[in-house]
């Protein structure tokens, strides 16, 4: 029972904050001070940050303000995600509150009632919006940004900050990160942009995290819970497990119940006086891991289902679920296998028999009826949403998945297992990261159902446990932009603001923000570093001559000479010609004043501190130098580009756009200048449907590191080849251009897919396309959904009146079939 003093505090509260109060009063549970603190902010009418970890429930903070928003009759609330299938998700929830007329949803490929006054999107269509000033704007008072962590994100990160520095200041922001350990840093950005803008970070979770080690069958606590959780010490038992071979480990176990009898497993494995470990021998077996079916099976014991295993593939997720089903496990009831069935034929009855038999339907419907499933990228989107309804209904008890679970959907477990700690990153090997550990175990524990959530890491050869703690215990990762001005960017900026203003605009980005507070921590050193140099140069003052000028000689001499040394073999042109030099040097040196100092090598150890230091303190002044107005000498190398090509026209602050440049402010994308240029240039026309999906493809599809280039084999014939060829050779002369301006250049086209979507365009039947696609189901829908936004900004820009109707028919042609099925 709380104290007088707690409900006064609590009466206070809610005669201060009534809206806060009335919501909160409608929610399943209590409102954390986190959230409190969040929907406080907003009714005094700020915007908020705020930082919480995965679970926690940020969430709640972005649905105060649509609340907020719903009170007024006119005002609205936009709801902004990174992915497609976040706003999905956050669509349906929104809509089982307000109800279906007063929640829309747009993601590039669904348009559902846009006008309304809540509207789920991803960031992308708001950024479109705000350059397009667009009429949906108006009455706009909050617009809440998920996962805004996200502008990190190297390819579309930079969308983030576009959208919040082009906002109406009238709209108040609500940010919702992940623990980062720079929130503080982000919000006095936010509050320097957006102005009264509150920071609230919590790193508390709101169902504890318990951490275990699978060692065989043993379910091992990470940590020693007898230290206390403020030390956070790692349990001993997994330590001594590491430091000896796995014969001995595996003879302790068997003899003795290692798990039970502690002690004499201590005793037996104390190393040998000396401190050296026993060696390894030629014979001993490794620590066996436990089989998937195995583990299920001891989780389902433990009372530690649903659960969810991270597997770093695909095809990894896909053979855990055929072990699993090989097995014989059945995880569900005869009352959850009807249930789950009438779901899966109610969510799939839209699409055709003959594409399901080729997307293996059967098999997978068979395993969910098990309570098993796999999610990743490559299956089809429906088949995702279907997995993800079923595991929150606590229909299916074990998914087998991919990272990219971990990116905010909402399907939280009982446990979350990790068969692995490093992952593929496309070259190598590398091991996770703790935001990428917190990320993926902070899927473990339901708030209102579980008391503790699980996160088990599966024991691996060579496993340091002092490792895995190091990433379990920390929380946060650093959030840094990757913002980055684009020639859609630069042209949009241009019209709305002109140069100079557009520049100062840049100017204040996250990223320059960030770089400048690295420039007053190196100023702030450099200014320190000059005042020892100083005192360094009163240290060597020579009553002999100048010392400064000797300790030179000296330096320059002994850089030559090492050279000479290590480069005994080069060019003997070049080698003869350093010899002299540094014949001559010694010369030098020798007639100097400072040369017969018996002082000499005193000041020579004060001459050799200034010259590290100046060297140090030279490299951190060309850094301030590259660091203050980044972002917007980019921006002046972006503009010289479209100058160059005609984009925009006139001079220095005074630059307007041309015919094209008016074209180019509506082509979004990775390839826009490429677009507009293939555009203005005719490359496209006499194209027929097929053929320009297939074009529209190869700009917008990004192979894989291992996938072999294929070259013509596989092109379409006829027209196809020739426009790609000039699309190509296009391509190449804008590189050119780029690098000649410093600018990075970009990725050549991709053929890969041209082929598979061409022979879709033309109605060709699912099973042939994925085979010459060579990918998963999911794989195809993504590429094609990007070909159709690209075909729909062609229709609308393209001024040729064919391009834009072949465009339109295009975009038909690859709309149909699986591709058009959306769950919502």
């Amino acid at each position: 029972m709380s104290s007088p003093a707690d409900r006064y505090a609590a009466a206070r509260a809610a005669a201060d904050s009534p809206e806060t109060a009335a919501f909160a009063s409608r929610q399943a549970f209590d409102l954390d001070p986190f959230q409190l603190a969040g929907c406080h902010a907003l009714e005094r009418g700020h915007s908020v940050l705020v930082a919480a970890p995965t679970g926690a429930g940020k969430t709640i903070v972005g649905e105060f303000a649509i609340h907020l928003a719903m009170r007024t009759p006119s005002q609205k609330a936009f709801y902004t995600t990174p992915m497609k299938a976040l706003s999905n998700q956050k669509f349906r929830e929104l809509v089982e509150v307000y109800g279906a007329d007063q929640v829309g949803l747009l993601t590039g490929d669904t348009n559902i009632n846009g006008n309304a006054r809540i509207v789920v999107m991803t960031t992308e269509v708001l950024r479109n919006m705000l350059y397009a000033d667009s009429s949906a704007l108006t009455d706009l008072r909050y617009v809440i940004m998920d996962e805004v962590h996200y502008l990190a994100d190297r390819f579309r990160g930079p969308v983030w900050e576009e959208v919040i520095l082009h906002l109406p200041q009238t709209v108040r922001l609500v940010a919702l990160s992940a623990t980062v350990s720079n929130a503080e840093e982000f919000g006095d950005w936010l509050d320097t942009v957006r102005g009264d803008t509150e920071v609230i970070v919590s790193e508390i979770r709101p169902v504890p995290l318990e951490q275990h080690v699978l060692v065989r069958d043993d379910l091992l606590p990470l940590f020693d819970d007898r230290a206390g959780i403020a030390t956070a010490q790692v349990n001993q038992e997994l330590l001594r497990i590491r430091s000896f071979t796995g014969s001995r480990y595996e003879s302790n176990r068997q003899a003795q119940n290692y798990a039970s009898n502690r002690h004499a497993g201590r005793q037996a494995q104390r190393p040998p006086r000396g401190g050296k470990r026993p060696v390894r021998a030629a014979n001993a077996r490794r620590i066996e891991r436990m089989d998937r079916p195995d583990v299920v099976g001891l989780l389902e014991r433990s009372n530690l289902l649903p659960a969810i295993f991270f597997i770093f593939s695909r095809v990894g997720c896909d053979a855990a679920v055929q072990q699993v089903s090989r097995s014989g496990i059945r995880l569900t009831t005869p009352e959850d296998r009807a249930e789950i069935r009438a779901i899966v034929e109610e969510r799939t009855r839209a699409l055709q028999d003959e594409d399901l038999g080729v997307l293996g339907f059967w098999e997978w419907r068979e395993n969910l009826e098990r309570g098993v499933a796999a999610h990743h990228a490559g299956l089809l989107p429906a088949f995702k949403e279907i997995v993800e309804e079923l595991f929150r209904l606590k229909l299916v008890k074990v998914v087998f998945a991919t990272e990219t679970l971990a990116l905010g959907i909402n399907m939280p477990a009982r446990t979350v297992v990790l068969e692995k700690m490093e992952k593929f990153n496309g070259e190598a090997r590398v091991a996770i990261t703790s935001g990428e550990y917190t990320q993926l175990t902070g899927r473990a524990g339901r708030r209102g159902i579980d008391v503790e959530g699980h996160a088990v890491v599966q024991w691996t050869e060579g496993m340091d446990p002092q490792a895995v703690a190091a990433l379990a215990s920390r929380r946060t990762y650093p959030l840094n932009s990757s913002f980055r001005p684009t020639y859609n960017m630069a042209v949009n900026l241009v019209d709305r603001f002109g140069r100079a203003r557009a520049r100062e605009i840049l100017e204040t980005s996250f990223a320059q923000f960030q770089a400048d507070r690295a420039v007053v921590s190196l100023a702030r050193e450099v200014r320190e570093a000059e005042a020892s140099l100083a005192g360094y140069l009163t240290a060597m003052q020579c009553e002999h001559g100048d010392f400064a000028d000797y300790a030179a000689i000296r330096r320059e001499l002994s850089d030559l000479e090492k050279k000479n040394r290590q480069d005994s073999h080069g060019p003997r042109a070049a080698r003869e010609k350093r010899v002299k030099k540094i014949e001559s040097l010694r010369r030098r040196m020798q007639r100097h004043g400072c040369h017969n100092c018996p002082d000499r090598e005193k000041h020579a150890r004060w001459g050799e501190r200034y010259y590290k230091l100046k060297r140090d303190t030279d490299r951190k002044r060309r850094q301030i130098e590259t660091r203050t107005g980044t972002v917007a000498r980019i921006f002046d190398r972006v503009l010289d580009v479209l100058g160059a090509l005609e984009y925009v026209t006139g001079k220095g602050d005074d630059l307007t756009l041309t015919d094209a440049g008016r074209t180019m402010r509506r082509i979004y994308g990775e390839r826009d200048l490429l677009v507009a240029e293939s555009l203005r240039q005719g490359l496209w026309k006499g194209l027929d449907a097929p053929s320009l999906a297939a074009m529209a493809c190869c700009l917008v599809y990004e192979p894989r590191r291992d996938e072999a280039n294929s070259g013509e084999r596989g092109l379409p014939r006829g027209a196809f080849r020739a426009a790609y060829e000039k699309t190509t050779d296009l391509w190449a002369q804008l590189d050119d251009l780029e690098r000649d301006h410093h600018l990075p250049g970009s990725e050549p086209l991709a053929a890969g897919l041209a082929g598979a979507m061409h022979a879709w365009a033309r109605g060709g039947m699912l099973d042939r396309v994925l085979v010459d696609a060579d990918m998963a189901a999911g794989d195809f829908v993504r590429w094609a959904k990007q070909t159709i936004d690209l075909l729909d900004q062609l229709s609308i820009v393209a001024d040729d009146a064919d391009v834009a109707r072949t465009a339109r028919r295009a975009l038909d042609g690859v709309r149909r079939g699986i591709v058009a099925y959306s769950g919502i």
